[in-house]
């Protein structure tokens, strides 16, 4: 069993499960085209998707369990995914015992099993699966042990579905990248596109796939865009939510305008020279463009932001890895560091409500230097008088 994308002749892919016969599995493949059409998630969720659900399809298969009737036994299938690898070979018989180093980490663990019971209710609710299987994957709980904010207006007891089977996730350390390591990174750069794709994260804020799914009628760079049909004043970018070629999507569902600032608009035109050297006139409309190794001339896909990334952090000697989505916290927390309200930092961020932007402000420590520094001492108490 194996996640194994599809394209359609419209161009438009999604990810289904084959077998070891190469066969589609029907009802994979059924929930992965209801994912994709009939809720229009990305590809890439797809693929994610896919991939937990062949994992759980081949652990039924292995241990000679019917799919259908297995969903009792997730806690084994959660051991069988910390020790069990994806590719098995002759030492993976040996089982790991106290010790050995797991295979998968509880976050993995965490996306396979939301895929697993993804598919089990998809199945449910077509009649391949029985209802029983939704008691099995779910429990009845209440609103108690939520957060405040997602408790909602009313105060009143309200019960819902929970997921019976989970890893714990240790708490991991959310972290914005530094305005210093962002400058060397830029200063490492070995052409205009790369320092333009540092620029649109650092400085625009940016999700990759939002950058690498940019095209060139979204760049309204000008002082005044009226004549390309634009009311809206300054330079600014559309950021819009499309299928594109190269696999990139925005994750928000909502089309907006993101200002940008001179530096942005600095790293367009040196980039733009760039590319009509290299190209002339041609190559894609998207924006971003392979100049240098691969297609030349096709666009560039967000993986390749993702690697371009790792490279740059190599070359500027950085103490821990900085990724795309660093950047992309950075500039949340610059805006809210220069008096930027919440509901400002939302909206720049394309998210939908102010509280989704909360965990991309992360006061510089600087600016919680000077405040700590702000708080008077006792003793310019005392020498005014008050005691």
């Amino acid at each position: 069993m194996r996640a194994f994308p599809v394209t359609l002749p419209s161009g438009t892919r999604y990810w289904t499960v084959i077998d070891d016969e190469l066969q589609v599995v029907p009802v994979a493949d059924q929930w992965a085209r209801h994912q994709r059409f009939g809720k229009s998630r990305a590809e890439l969720t797809t693929r994610t998707n896919a991939g937990g659900a062949a994992l759980y399809l081949r652990w039924c298969r292995t241990t000679g369990r019917d799919w259908r009737a297995a969903p009792r036994d997730l806690g084994l299938f959660m051991v069988w995914l910390k020790h069990v690898p994806s590719r098995p070979d002759a030492r993976s018989l040996v089982v790991s015992g106290p010790g050995g180093k797991p295979v998968r980490q509880e976050r993995r663990i965490n996306v396979v099993l939301s895929a697993t019971r993804g598919l089990l209710s998809y199945a449910v609710s077509v009649s391949e699966a029985p209802r029983s299987v939704l008691g099995q994957i779910y429990e009845l709980a209440d609103s108690r042990d939520l957060p405040v904010e997602a408790q909602g207006e009313d105060s009143g007891l309200s019960y819902r579905l929970r997921a019976r089977h989970r890893a714990h996730e240790p708490e991991a350390e959310v972290d914005r990248a530094s305005d210093e390591e962002i400058v060397s990174m830029f200063l490492q750069c070995r052409c205009a596109r790369d320092r333009l794709v540092v620029v649109l994260l650092g400085r625009a804020g940016l999700r990759r796939g939002q950058a690498a799914g940019l095209h060139r009628s979204d760049c309204h760079l000008l002082p005044d865009s009226r004549a390309l049909g634009c009311d809206y004043k300054g330079p600014h970018l559309h950021v819009r939510r499309r299928d594109n070629a190269n696999g990139a999507w925005s994750k928000s569902r909502a089309s907006w305008i993101q200002p940008v600032d001179f530096l942005v608009v600095q790293a367009y035109d040196q980039y733009i020279d760039e590319r009509h050297q290299l190209l002339g006139a041609g190559g894609s409309d998207f924006l971003l463009v392979n100049l240098f190794r691969g297609e030349i001339g096709a666009p560039m896909k967000p993986e390749a932001i993702y690697e371009l990334f790792e490279r740059l952090t190599l070359r500027a000697k950085l103490n821990r890895a900085v990724g795309p989505h660093m950047a992309r916290r950075a500039f949340g927390s610059n805006v809210s560091d220069a008096g930027g309200r919440l509901d400002e930092v939302q909206a720049l961020l394309g998210q939908k409500s102010p509280e989704s932007a909360r965990p991309y402000v992360i006061p510089d420590q600087s600016r919680l230097r000077e405040a700590v520094e702000r708080v008077p001492s006792p003793r310019e108490l005392h020498s005014r008088g008050e005691r």
